[in-house]
């Protein structure tokens, strides 16, 4: 068997208390549609992999004997999506109402990040590589 370590990532699944907010909230900010959703699940291609959103009712029986964690108990992970111009990217984010949770902010290891929340609290970073000199 080849190591779990070699092989992609396909699917990322996000637990959600409102799937149509968090839906909406996709939808306006990344701008693509679902690739497939049915009642409490809602699945978005991100290039070479899938976030599916699913109503956190359904996810006890997928986590089980697991528990599942709520929106209050904070954030374990981030997504992070290379963009070339931070700024501008930010400035799109704030003509839809999408408030940041920090920067835009140049950090030491040569990137230029700032980060904003989905209805659901998930944590999306938006990355510039900085030109090192």
């Amino acid at each position: 068997m080849r190591s779990l370590g070699s092989l992609n990532v396909d699917v990322v699944t996000l637990f959600v208390e409102d799937l149509q907010k968090v839906k909406v909230f996709y939808q306006d900010v990344f701008g693509f549609s679902a690739v497939y959703e049915d009642d409490v699940s809602a699945v978005y291609k991100f290039g070479n992999m899938s976030i599916n959103l699913l109503e956190i009712s359904e996810a006890y029986d997928l986590l089980c004997p697991g528990k599942v964690a709520t929106r209050e108990s904070g954030s374990r992970f981030q997504f992070t999506i290379g963009v070339d111009d931070v700024d501008a990217v930010c400035n799109e984010l704030s003509t839809r109402g999408i408030a940041l949770l920090n920067g835009p902010v140049d950090r030491p290891w040569g990137v230029r990040t700032a980060a904003f929340t989905d209805p659901a609290g998930h944590v999306w970073e938006i990355a510039q590589q900085l030109t090192l000199r």
